[in-house]
């Protein structure tokens, strides 16, 4: 028999938690919670105080102690060894059924809550257990490509197609299947705040991207980049270390003290060149992808 209880956790999921709270709760854990305390971050920013039914909290002795953004994600944010948490989150989970299109996060709390859910949701379509977590928090060790900028709105015809074909690589199918418009104002609303970086050479028929990158997460304390992608026919030549060095230069200086990302174990190139740029691993994510 299982060892966790569901529908009967000995701590309670709470709702409507302090915003404030729960942001110290992630403060532990700045780089492995980034992914919630971006959302929570935003909110309270633009003068939110409790996070409804989208933040779930679990208290001790009358104090947050662990939180889980729940949204189109499952994030969780819990202490590493605390079941009881992770039993109270899957309960919830449970009696919600599944909303989320993937749960992800550090790598002890995903496939620990993965581990209760799974006999009642069933199979995912991938579950990515390995994915080393890295950071850099000074110069890279490599010279930044002084062609990689921010992107602008009057390129977005041409940066889109490379987002596209970065979602495809990674995840398997289209951002544009079902929902294209949400896709697109994502990529639009990178553009507009900053965080989306971008390398174009004369191509063929004009501009090509050949470097991208963007900020999907930030909060005071650390910004994650994601969505790095070089065209197949340009890697192998030091596109992705020359430009993620400048976009760590660029972020250390304007927006914040740590760059972090995430990246599948067996991608031993990506590996290679940001470990090349000077990041180093502080722990492993995992994403269970529904």
């Amino acid at each position: 028999m299982a060892r966790w209880r569901t529908l009967g956790a000995a701590r309670k999921v709470v709702t409507d938690v302090d915003l404030d709270e729960a942001a110290r709760v992630c403060d532990r854990d700045a780089v492995g919670s980034v992914l919630a305390a971006a959302r929570i971050e935003a909110w309270v920013d633009g003068g939110t105080r409790s996070g409804g039914s989208s933040v779930w909290g679990v208290q001790r002795d009358g104090r947050l102690d662990a939180v889980c953004w729940a949204g189109a994600n499952l994030v969780p944010v819990v202490t590493r060894g605390d079941e009881e948490a992770l039993d109270a989150f899957a309960d919830a989970a449970l009696r919600q059924g599944r909303r989320c299109s993937s749960i992800v996060g550090d790598a002890w709390a995903v496939l620990g809550l993965w581990e209760r859910l799974e006999p009642r949701w069933g199979t995912p379509r991938e579950i990515r257990a390995d994915q080393p977590s890295l950071v850099l928090d000074q110069a890279p060790a490599v010279e930044p490509d002084p062609l990689v900028r921010r992107s602008r709105l009057d390129e977005l015809d041409v940066l889109m197609p490379a987002c596209v074909q970065m979602f495809v690589e990674e995840v398997g199918y289209s951002p544009l299947t079902g929902s294209p418009g949400a896709y697109e104002a994502r990529v639009r609303a990178l553009v507009e705040a900053g965080r989306s970086f971008v390398r174009t050479d004369a191509g063929r028929t004009g501009p090509e991207v050949v470097f991208k990158a963007e900020l999907g997460a930030v909060t005071r304390a650390v910004a994650q980049v994601q969505g790095v992608w070089v065209p197949p026919g340009r890697r192998g030549r030091g596109l992705a270390a020359h430009g993620m060095a400048a976009v760590v230069a660029q972020t250390l200086a304007t927006v914040a003290p740590v760059v972090s990302l995430y990246v599948n174990h067996y991608n031993t190139r990506a590996l290679a060149a940001y470990r090349r740029v000077g990041f180093r691993q502080v722990g492993t994510y995992a994403t269970i992808l529904f």
